[in-house]
């Protein structure tokens, strides 16, 4: 299993970014992020934070939008 980086949001929000996602409004610390797949809307809350903790990462936000951690490390890479 690949192991889960350690990023910050706004790191996390270039990558959601690049696979077509756009930011719709932003509240207080709470980034909200939307994409449409075919008929499909995923959208997806971020907190603004320097280091985003690994079960927000991977419960919360990963898993909402369907992306595994193999994924983002790809396209951390790019």
């Amino acid at each position: 299993m690949p192991k889960l980086p350690v990023i910050s949001a706004q790191v996390l929000i270039r990558v959601l970014l690049k696979i077509g996602f756009v930011i719709i409004s932003q509240r207080g610390s709470h980034i909200k992020l939307r994409r449409e797949v075919g008929r499909k809307v995923q959208m997806v809350i971020v907190p603004n934070h320097k280091i985003l903790k690994p079960g927000t990462l991977r419960n919360g936000i990963l898993k909402a939008i369907d992306l595994s951690v193999d994924e983002l490390n790809q396209l951390l890479k790019k």
